[in-house]
């Protein structure tokens, strides 16, 4: 993520649509899973949703990493307080790339993770009331 500096803003001046992933609502959990907290991303959404662009929020459903019920509702908290959210998507996870990151001699880091199920986006279309 970035900063939203005036360059920034004059591009988002021209934009219809943003689709945001959020990697993971809780800033602690989403740093471990991805390096960095989601402080930046969240506040993008936040400038967003104060200018009347439109979002399409976008999360990334990975047993035992991003499926936990409490986080779920918090991300549901949070996308009710944005008030230009057009469309949420649950993306499953797979482990597809896997073969690429070993292709590459890079260790898989969800090498032990299963794939989201049908039923595991259904719950969370549930929580989030979608």
């Amino acid at each position: 993520m970035f900063f939203i500096n005036d360059d920034v803003k004059k591009l988002l001046s021209l934009t219809d649509l943003v689709l945001l992933d959020i990697k993971h609502i809780n800033p602690e959990k989403c740093k471990d899973l991805v390096g960095v907290s989601n402080k930046l991303e969240l506040e993008f959404a936040k400038y967003l949703s104060d200018n009347n662009i439109a979002i399409w929020i976008r999360q990334v459903l990975v047993p035992g990493l991003t499926d936990d019920e409490e986080d779920l509702i918090a991300l549901r908290d949070f996308i009710n307080s944005l008030k230009t959210v057009q469309k949420v998507e649950i993306l499953p996870y797979h482990n597809l790339g896997k073969t690429k990151w070993e292709n590459l001699g890079l260790n898989y880091a969800l090498e032990n993770v299963r794939t989201a199920t049908d039923e595991d986006v259904k719950r969370a279309k549930e929580i989030l009331n979608l």
